[in-house]
């Protein structure tokens, strides 16, 4: 691990065992001290990365019970052997997508951000992979995140411009546009394209 990032570990690390102990412990004064951890975390990462305090708060210290990875859910979808981006506001392109709402399953939400971000009807047909994040994109976040990649089918539907995306398009895997790296990469693509291709694929598990 490169020595510039042990911090992120350490930082991740104190927010884990401070939530945890403000789950599962009941005396008010220990309370205070878990408390005092967990904003300290904070004060590390905000400090390290430049992201504002009440952003920091907002993704990392505003969960309840045992600290566990968020859900990201990205759709493969195919037309002539081609895959399926949606621009975002900032001009990068990324598989339909994103976190996974407390309420919903990871099927139910893979098809709920396609629709809201492509305004397509799918299916979702298959498990391709179940990466960890911190293994396949950059940068680095301060929280676990397990990426779920499903390959789908359209049943119907069109593309309708939204808060968050500005347009669709199929695109070959030699002609891939700019990629919001953060949220899938050309490596993570590729392997899309491998499982569209192939009959007997079998689930990728990190």
């Amino acid at each position: 691990m490169d020595k510039n990032e042990k911090w992120l570990k350490w930082a991740v690390r104190l927010q884990s065992i401070a939530q945890a102990g403000i789950t599962y412990c009941d005396n008010k004064y220990e309370l205070e001290r878990y408390e005092e951890i967990r904003e300290i975390a904070a004060e590390m990462l905000s400090y390290k990365t430049e992201i504002p305090m009440e952003k920091v708060k907002e993704l990392f210290c505003n969960e309840t019970g045992y600290q566990t990875p968020k859900i990201d859910t990205r759709a493969a979808i195919f037309q002539d052997d081609k895959i399926l981006l949606v621009k975002e506001n900032n001009g990068t392109w990324s598989l339909p997508g994103g976190w996974a709402d407390a309420d919903v399953s990871v099927k139910e939400n893979t098809v709920k951000e396609v629709k809201e971000e492509a305004g397509l009807d799918v299916t979702a047909d298959m498990v391709i992979a179940v990466q960890d994040r911190e293994k396949h994109n950059l940068p680095v976040y301060a929280w676990k995140v397990c990426k779920i990649f499903v390959l789908c089918s359209v049943t119907g539907g069109a593309f309708q411009e939204n808060i968050e995306t500005v347009e669709s398009r199929y695109f070959g895997y030699e002609e891939l546009p700019l990629l919001a790296e953060e949220k899938n990469n050309r490596e993570q693509i590729k392997m899309c394209f491998e499982a569209y291709h192939s009959p007997n694929w079998k689930t990728l598990i990190d």
